[in-house]
């Protein structure tokens, strides 16, 4: 295995700045997913949207992120981290200028895709530098950050950017219009790119071969689920799930699987990925759904719709900065359960209800559950990964979640394809929050300090 990257100032890598660059890069990321919601209402009058095809503006993205997610991660590993996230930056930053310059819908579903496939290259890349830039267990330097400050930082960063994503797509669509929600991230995108270049060496590529075949059957898989749920196919339900079939047999007996058996072994990687699908179906759908219940059904402006996102905000960052330091199983349990009541109280709000007395108390709730939520299944699902495989692991996490939202928005359009139906979608929300809960508090018990056992 080729040298790697090693976490010390001697090594050039000033671990503060450098973990605000890649950072940035998630922020802008997950913003993505989420900057678009409060501007579908413009985006569908600007571009002629029917209610099916705006559900794929959003899509678009979440599907190919979370679909192309592995392979990314495993092209980190085989051909640098660096230069992955270099490569996926600068087509994530391309798309965005041509989505918001988009002159038709399929253009613009096109551009979001493209998105998504920048995306998936550069996000499992910048996980994979944060780790090895934090190892396990070391000392921080000088004042530093544990790993698990970084990864707490890191959850803190990817709850925002979901929640800010709300708030700055209200304000841009109201001042400047719904192109300039896609416009924005440009500039943010290359600011990350120029200074990752600056402060992060490239690191050595460990080499090895990619399952091509596994890469196809994945993709098509999800895509074909995606596309049952949204359009009511089950013959295109019966491919999807026969072609995951052959995509998990495959990895088991292929030399060069893209989710290598040792992987979902290692401490609770699988039962927190499993976790974080669920999760990302809940993420997903409320930030898809609550914008459009503010405006079409309480009548707010794109502004206001915005605006009254920012107590959730505000309350992921500091529930995200603070999860590193909660007990892992209690604090866990707790900010599930509140998540699982926020989106229940939010199913009961009224077609005539007020931000102070319908979505305030909810939102807070609902933002205390998700930043503590994320940054503790982000942690597990990566604690005790080999180097090696720090790559993959920062893919799998990220397409567990992403994998999650496209899969439960797809199947929350299809209960509730209208604004008016916000019970139905907040219900199910709800309940699949409940069920995040029970996976978590039946498999995710004990410290994470037992999984341990592999130092990077």
């Amino acid at each position: 295995m080729g040298r790697a990257l090693r976490p010390t100032r001697a090594s050039g890598v000033e671990q503060g700045p450098a973990l605000v660059a890649l950072a940035t890069a998630q922020f802008v990321v997950v913003l993505s997913t989420s900057i678009v919601n409060v501007a579908l209402p413009a985006v569908s009058g600007g571009l002629g949207l029917s209610s099916g095809a705006l559900s794929w503006v959003v899509n678009a993205y979440v599907l190919a992120f979370g679909a192309l997610l592995l392979p990314g991660g495993r092209f980190a590993d085989l051909f640098g981290r660096r230069r992955m996230f270099v490569a996926g930056t600068t087509v994530f930053a391309l798309a965005s200028l041509a989505a918001g310059l988009a002159p038709n819908a399929g253009a613009l579903i096109a551009a979001r895709a493209a998105q998504g496939v920048g995306a998936a290259l550069l996000a499992p890349a910048a996980l994979a530098l944060v780790l090895l830039i934090f190892p396990p267990g070391a000392k921080p330097q000088g004042g530093g950050l544990t790993r698990g400050a970084a990864l707490g930082v890191w959850g803190a960063v990817s709850g925002a950017g979901g929640a800010a994503g709300v708030i700055l797509g209200g304000v841009l669509t109201e001042w400047y219009g719904w192109r300039a929600v896609f416009l924005v991230v440009v500039p943010i995108a290359v600011t990350s790119l120029g200074a990752t270049l600056l402060l992060v060496p490239a690191d050595r590529p460990t080499g090895g071969g990619l399952d091509l075949v596994g890469t196809i059957a994945s993709t098509a898989g999800l895509t074909a689920l995606v596309y049952a749920l949204t359009a009511g196919q089950p013959l295109a339900a019966v491919a999807g799930l026969a072609l995951l079939s052959a995509f998990a047999d495959r990895q088991r007996r292929t030399t060069t699987p893209l989710v290598p058996p040792r992987l979902l072994r290692t401490g609770r990687v699988a039962a927190a990925n499993l976790a974080m699908t669920l999760l990302g179906a809940v993420w997903v759908g409320l930030f898809y759904f609550l914008p459009l219940y503010q405006q079409q059904v309480l009548g707010y402006s794109a502004l206001a719709a915005g605006l009254t996102q920012l107590p959730l905000a505000l309350t992921v960052v500091v529930a995200s900065t603070l999860a590193p330091r909660l007990p892992d199983r209690a604090g866990l349990g707790a900010a599930l359960a509140a998540l699982t009541l926020g989106l229940t109280l939010l199913a009961l709000a009224r077609t005539d209800g007020t931000f102070a007395v319908d979505l305030l108390g909810p939102s807070v709730l609902v933002g205390a559950g998700l930043g503590v939520a994320f940054v503790r299944l982000t942690t597990l699902a990566t604690d005790g990964v080999p180097a090696a495989d720090s790559g993959l692991a920062g893919g799998l996490v990220n397409t567990t979640r992403q994998t999650g939202g496209a899969l439960g928005l797809a199947l929350l359009t299809a209960l509730a394809p209208t604004a008016g139906d916000h019970r139905t979608a907040f219900v199910t929300t709800a309940l699949i929050a409940l069920l995040t809960t029970a996976v978590a508090l039946t498999t995710l018990t004990g410290s994470t300090d037992r999984t341990r056992r592999n130092p990077s």
